[in-house]
């Protein structure tokens, strides 16, 4: 299966550490390389990129990531990268055939995980998206996290960052079909601006939304300095086999 990392924006609260959201290292490798090696891990065999700020460096280290890990990566660059990130989300699955798994640059998460969504779709779902339901997770920053309410069958209601009730947070990993996509442009056709949100709640109003509950499992933002801080403290003994292989390559 694919994947489609969204790494095009420029990262405002990363900006003092690193130029470049997705290449800021965490203990020394670069975020888009953790995402690209959790995929892999997971099963994924090619994998998309969306960027846009600082694109030349970003797909520089890209052409040289794949050579070394051996997984075929493109890339798909948004030429007005200050766009809402529903419009990578288009211009990546523009590239692909099919299902896919949607990632965040700078998310982490447990290839159980990822392997575990891989696997989630049926006829009944347009997305799946991980949720944590331990919405007082230490290491979610409330003040920027997306929040999903739940109906009692585990599909989307509501999801945003400023919804007043929820059930659990929004992991920023997704197994996407091709509905997603065409459900962003839809929004757009209706006025809203292309955020990623909306068009997952034109898919939870029509019933195409669902969630895969991480439970127990290891995930996290990596967004500001105090996020990264806990990462660098944290992601290693989490994710060993990454750091280890990477540090030895």
């Amino acid at each position: 299966m694919d994947a489609l990392i969204i790494a095009a924006g420029y990262g405002s609260r990363l900006a003092e550490l690193s130029p470049s959201k997705p290449l800021t290292p965490v203990c020394g490798v670069p975020l888009i390389e953790i995402g690209i090696r959790q995929a892999q891990a997971a099963g994924v065999t090619r994998v998309v990129v969306a960027t846009g700020h600082k694109a030349d460096a970003l797909e520089a280290f890209l052409a040289d990531l794949a050579a070394r890990i051996g997984i075929a990566i493109v890339t798909a660059r948004l030429a007005d990268w200050s766009t809402p990130n529903g419009f990578s989300v288009m211009a990546g699955a523009a590239l692909i055939d099919g299902d896919y798994l949607l990632m965040m640059a700078d998310h982490m998460f447990e290839a159980a995980i990822l392997r575990r969504l891989l696997h989630e779709g049926d006829a009944t779902r347009g997305v799946t998206l991980a949720i944590d339901r331990a919405i007082d997770n230490p290491l979610v920053d409330p003040d920027d996290a997306t929040w999903v309410k739940l109906a009692p069958d585990g599909r989307i209601t509501a999801i945003g960052k400023t919804i007043a009730a929820y059930d659990a947070v929004d992991c920023g990993a997704f197994l996407a079909t091709p509905e997603l996509s065409a459900a962003i442009a839809g929004a757009i056709a209706d006025g809203k601006s292309g955020s990623l949100s909306d068009g997952m709640q034109r898919l939870a109003d029509q019933g195409r939304a669902a969630t895969m509950d991480v439970g127990t499992g290891w995930w996290m933002d990596v967004d500001d300095p105090r996020a990264h801080a806990l990462a660098e403290a944290l992601a290693p003994q989490h994710l060993p086999e990454t750091f280890g292989i990477a540090r030895a390559g």
